[in-house]
């Protein structure tokens, strides 16, 4: 499967937990459903607005030995980053926000082809990551609040 249909898949996936947006389980998370959507939805549109903006002629190939090692592995720890500022959600989170930024992701997403190669987004641990590699790290990414979303629902049945 493509690089483009799993991240098509994995906004879908992301899509269809918008109706449980309110479900909290402290003993997985202290946010609710909502926050882990919005968080990502907020770093795949970040993420796309910044390599299109970026100057891929100050690419560095510098991408992180830990970057490396969770790329292989193919997973993000739980609870050891911090989200950053801009992709943090606001206090209170409306289903509509969620809708808006989910058509946006949609938008973003189909422009990833478009880029030059080295337009890039830097990663506070792993380095510049460019257009090769995105793909790679918005799955991994989304993939991993997927999986505390799973968990959340899972134990408030």
């Amino acid at each position: 499967m493509s690089s483009q249909k799993k991240l098509d898949q994995l906004i879908n996936s992301l899509e269809k937990h918008i109706e449980h947006h309110e479900i909290v389980n402290p003993n997985v998370s202290k946010a609710n459903i909502a926050w882990h959507i919005d968080h990502s939805f907020k770093v795949v549109n970040n993420v796309i607005l910044a390599l299109q903006s970026s100057d891929s002629t100050l690419y560095k190939n510098n991408f992180s030995l830990l970057g490396k090692l969770f790329f292989t592995l193919g997973f993000f720890p739980r609870g050891k980053a911090k989200a950053p500022k801009h992709v943090k959600p606001p206090e209170v989170i409306l289903k509509e926000d969620l809708l808006n930024q989910l058509q946006e992701a949609r938008v973003h997403i189909n422009i990833i082809p478009n880029l030059d190669k080295n337009a890039f987004f830097k990663h506070p641990l792993f380095g510049d990551i460019n257009k090769k590699r995105v793909h790679r790290f918005l799955e991994l990414h989304t993939n991993h609040h997927l999986k505390i979303i799973n968990a959340i629902t899972a134990k408030a049945k």
